[in-house]
């Protein structure tokens, strides 16, 4: 049978580089490329991780600048918004809230990424696009394009959309994060190169939710994250998403 080649959204985060290494595991790194994506976050600190975990792992590492799709939106993980980065969990965040959304949800966001991977997938000849949402991102609808149900909707518009072509797998869809990194010492993730923190900088606010998760994680499996133990290492670059040529 004729091996699979696939397609990994990777954002430079602990999630999506663990999936990577599941993904390599399964298909062989030969058979694997991944897709990161700029969308005018705060900072580009993941970004570059994803360039460091792309060349550890020996992958190919496509980029698309997504910017202007959220131009309008006021996410406070965006760079252009002046709402800063809640300092608490995600429950924290949603307990008596006004809105059924955190703040940093970016609208829609993992629709438009899954989309444009979808027809980036199908370009390069792929039949699989690999996805790593989390039960812990869609727990209590903090992020709602993170969800099973969203997940199989997403599955099924892309099966439909390529003719069977290509498909969506998200493995850690019902996983928590503490699931993925237990899997993510297994297969001995470099987590040291990765970033998850909604600040950029050299070290991990260590406050905002998705660093309190992160850390919840590490501690549920007996471990200290490894960006709390050592500083964390530098691209030889700084990782900038190409922009298009001028018309």
């Amino acid at each position: 049978m004729e091996q699979e080649t696939a397609l990994v959204l990777a954002s430079g985060g602990l999630d999506s580089t663990t999936l990577l290494a599941y993904v390599i595991d399964k298909h062989g790194a030969e058979n694997v490329q991944a897709l990161s994506i700029q969308y005018g976050q705060k900072h580009d600190r993941e970004l570059t991780s994803a360039h460091m975990v792309a060349a550890h792992y020996g992958v190919e590492l496509h980029t698309l600048d997504l910017a202007t799709v959220f131009a309008e939106s006021d996410s406070s993980l965006l760079a252009h918004s002046a709402q800063d980065i809640p300092r608490e969990s995600y429950a924290d965040q949603l307990d008596g809230a006004e809105s059924p959304l955190v703040s940093t949800y970016v609208p829609f966001r993992n629709g438009l990424f899954l989309s444009a991977a979808a027809s980036l997938a199908l370009s390069l000849g792929c039949s699989v696009l690999y996805y790593g949402a989390h039960h812990d991102d869609w727990a209590g609808n903090a992020y709602p394009d993170c969800s099973q149900e969203f997940v199989q909707a997403m599955g099924d518009a892309i099966v439909r959309g390529t003719g069977g072509e290509l498909r969506l797998e998200a493995p850690f869809v019902a996983w928590s994060k503490a699931d993925i990194v237990r899997l993510g010492l297994e297969l001995h993730v470099p987590y040291v190169l990765t970033w998850s923190c909604y600040e950029g900088g050299e070290e991990p606010c260590g406050t905002c939710a998705t660093c309190i998760d992160r850390q919840r994680a590490f501690e549920a499996n007996g471990e200290i994250d490894p960006l709390l133990q050592e500083p964390a290492p530098k691209s030889s670059t700084t990782w900038r998403c190409p922009m298009p040529d001028a018309e």
